[in-house]
């Protein structure tokens, strides 16, 4: 990703300030209020992501892995989103850890 890329992706926590990035509810994606606050903000992306709006699975849990119950089809630029609004936060680290000691 481009450094304007990532630069524009910290911008998540200023435009989702109530938004709980380590625990998602599939209302934050796609009720129709978020809705219209994650389409402008996803459309700042078009020619910047490659498939900005293309789909992709997103965990709502960021202390569980991947499973149906804990996923959620989401765009590419949410995605990107959240995981580095989760990485900042360190929400990603009870899941890294565990995935590192079984390696």
């Amino acid at each position: 990703m481009r450094c304007l890329s990532q630069q524009k992706l910290m911008g998540t926590t200023e435009t989702f300030k109530d938004l709980d990035v380590k625990r998602l509810t599939p209302e934050d994606l796609k009720s129709e209020g978020a809705k219209e606050v994650w389409r402008p903000f996803c459309n700042r992306f078009e020619g910047l992501v490659e498939d900005f709006n293309y789909g992709t699975l997103l965990r709502l849990d960021a202390e569980r892995d991947y499973s149906e119950e804990n996923s959620i089809f989401a765009t590419r630029v949410q995605f990107f989103a959240v995981e580095v609004a989760r990485n900042r936060e360190g929400s990603n680290n009870t899941v890294f850890l565990s995935q590192r000691s079984k390696s």
